[in-house]
């Protein structure tokens, strides 16, 4: 049994999802979100990242999970500033699962949106109905963070399927 966190990082609202192997497939446990502030102001960054820290470790604490899987940084690149910005989100969350020994693993949005769709390029919404086809959920997971979350744990579940591509 392995229980994955999966991590959708945003440095305003950052979606998150735990689910568990035992079982003929995976279940969710939590999912939900963690918002840092309103709007797009970043001149209290610190701030910002602690509230980030603190509510990924809460969820860390209460679950216990044995991987972690963050969706890997996309930027364009005449947007080098969000670049940077997202990656002290990313930084805080590798932070977190290093003080816990948990083993942190990273994957393309393109991956995970071809393991759980079967395309590289697929919507919002049909990563949403595939989530909730994958998992058995009654409805569809909202908001798009929390539908993305799942997605990103369901995609470390497939891969833990074949070592040979762990984090690659």
């Amino acid at each position: 049994m392995a229980r994955i966190l999966g991590i959708d990082p945003g440095l305003q609202v950052t979606g998150y999802a735990v689910i568990e192997t035992a079982g003929p497939k995976p279940r969710p446990l939590e999912a939900g979100v963690i918002r840092s502030a309103e709007g797009r102001d970043t001149s209290d960054m610190a701030r910002r990242l602690k509230v980030l820290y603190d509510g990924i470790v809460e969820v860390m604490d209460q679950w216990s999970p044995t991987a972690v899987a963050v969706e890997q940084l996309y930027a364009h690149y005449e947007h080098p500033r969000t670049a940077i910005l997202m990656a002290h989100a990313r930084g805080v969350f590798f932070l977190a699962g290093g003080q816990r020994g948990v083993p942190v693993l990273s994957y393309p949005s393109t991956r995970i949106k071809k393991t759980v769709t079967g395309a590289g390029r697929a919507s919002k919404e049909q990563m949403q109905y595939a989530v909730m086809r994958e998992l058995g959920l009654a409805k569809l997971p909202e908001p798009h963070d929390v539908a993305d979350a799942l997605a990103v744990a369901l995609c470390h579940y497939h891969a833990m399927k074949r070592p040979e591509e762990l984090g690659a």
